[in-house]
């Protein structure tokens, strides 16, 4: 835990775990094993980093195989992650948040995602497992993707729009369901 790290009641910091300097974990933070968070982020109250994502394999009898998870998450330099957000550990590597981004309230992150630097979310958005989102994305209230999907730098993405194909255009504006 690096210097000028303020960790508030109940944060709980898993094994093996890198939290970078001048970072602000609010009440009920959990980061969990082999996670890393950058210099100057701030986590709000009850968001979790590294939980298991949700992965099931189905087996020949109808029930199902807990897929394992292994990886971690990286959540990079200057970023801002807001109150109850979960964001799951990669099944292989890192889900991966990079520089500067900004995450508001009830947002899940699933396994493999990674989001692209400065990009900016807002509420109660779930973005499957496996996307990859450009930098510099501006992302409304509400938005599901689709897993698997790419989505090119500089989108932006009106609420509730509901992403179901790749992005391949910067700077592409969408909306509705699915969106276009």
């Amino acid at each position: 835990i690096g210097a000028n790290t303020e960790l508030r009641a109940a944060v709980y910091i898993g094994i093996e775990v890198e939290v970078g300097s001048g970072c602000l974990f609010y009440s009920g933070v959990r980061v969990l094993d082999r996670c890393k968070v950058g210099d100057n982020c701030t986590l709000q109250a009850n968001t979790v980093v590294g939980s298991e994502g949700f992965g099931f394999a189905p087996k020949e009898d109808g029930t199902y195989a807990k897929v394992p998870h292994p990886g971690n998450v990286v959540i990079e330099t200057n970023c801002d992650i807001g109150a109850m957000c979960a964001i799951d550990r990669a099944t292989l590597g890192s889900t991966l948040i990079m520089k500067g981004c900004k995450l508001d309230n009830l947002i899940q992150v699933e396994h493999n995602v990674e989001i692209g630097e400065k990009t900016v979310i807002a509420a109660q958005t779930g973005i499957a497992g496996s996307t990859i989102i450009g930098a510099n994305c501006l992302i409304g209230g509400q938005v599901g993707f689709a897993g698997h999907l790419k989505i090119a730098d500089g989108t932006k993405i009106a609420a509730k729009a509901g992403i179901s194909k790749h992005v391949k255009i910067p700077g592409t504006i969408l909306q509705g369901i699915p969106a276009t």
